[in-house]
């Protein structure tokens, strides 16, 4: 089975580093144009270099930015077919205590993996509902399906949210065409935060976490696009509302 993108008008969000950079290396390989969009400046220039036809600079906590953005992408490109809600991550918290969380550290995680992606999707589903195809891939966690091993009360509790949100736009959108789906990865050796995670479990906490994975092994970010790939083809045209665990079959 061949995934053909050619002429797809894809965006795709968190695209600087990891895993949003290899969804979009793996998309422009396959023939979309793809605009990558993150806080990264530095990070965007290599994604430029890895195949996306434009770059840009965007907090997509702020809805006014992330609509002139995606105005500009569609007014560009004639329309958009597929948005991938890659951005998120734990923004440099650590495990605390319940008492101990502050309510900036809890909106801020609400902001990072919910907040963009609702704004990102309210941004295209008007463009996609006009010309009834859509794909909108939402990059959640295996946080959002069980408590989280980062032992972030917040970061758990938004990737929940964000699977929730998968399923009420799918049921809102499907009569559009458009299909709506979300890929939980397990641990993936994705950049600098995974990095320090997994660091920080020690030796012993390392093995332990390799005995739960049935491959023995953790993922990489190509193990994440190519599902996205997947879901955002035309093959996957009846898959909706889904979480597609990608964690070696430790769930």
């Amino acid at each position: 089975m061949k995934l053909d993108f050619t002429n797809r008008r894809v965006a795709v969000t968190g695209a600087a580093q990891g895993i949003g950079r290899s969804i979009v290396q793996s998309l422009a390989a396959e023939g979309a144009h793809v605009w990558a969009l993150d806080l990264d400046e530095a990070g965007l220039r290599i994604a430029r270099e890895a195949g996306a036809k434009a770059t840009r600079t965007l907090d997509l906590a702020d809805r006014g930015a992330v609509n002139r953005a995606f105005g500009e992408m569609a007014e560009d490109l004639g329309g958009i077919d597929i948005l991938v809600n890659c951005a998120g991550g734990v923004r440099g918290q650590v495990a605390k205590l319940l008492e101990e969380v502050s309510e900036q550290e809890w909106l801020v995680l609400f902001e990072a993996n919910v907040h963009g992606a609702f704004w990102c999707s309210q941004a295209v589903a008007s463009h996609m509902k006009r010309q009834r195809f859509g794909r909108i891939v939402n990059i959640s966690s295996g946080a959002g399906l069980r408590p989280s091993l980062t032992g972030i009360q917040a970061y758990t509790a938004s990737k929940h949210a964000l699977v929730g949100l998968t399923k009420q736009l799918s049921f809102e959108l499907g009569p559009f065409g458009i299909t709506v789906n979300s890929v939980a990865p397990g641990f993936v050796l994705s950049n600098p935060a995974t990095q320090r995670q997994w660091e920080s479990y020690g030796p012993e906490g390392q093995a332990r976490l390799m005995e739960s994975i049935h491959t023995r092994r953790l993922g990489t970010p190509q193990d994440i696009a190519n599902t996205v790939l997947f879901l955002a083809s035309d093959a996957a045209e009846w898959i909706s509302g889904q979480i597609i665990s990608v964690d070696g079959g430790r769930s």
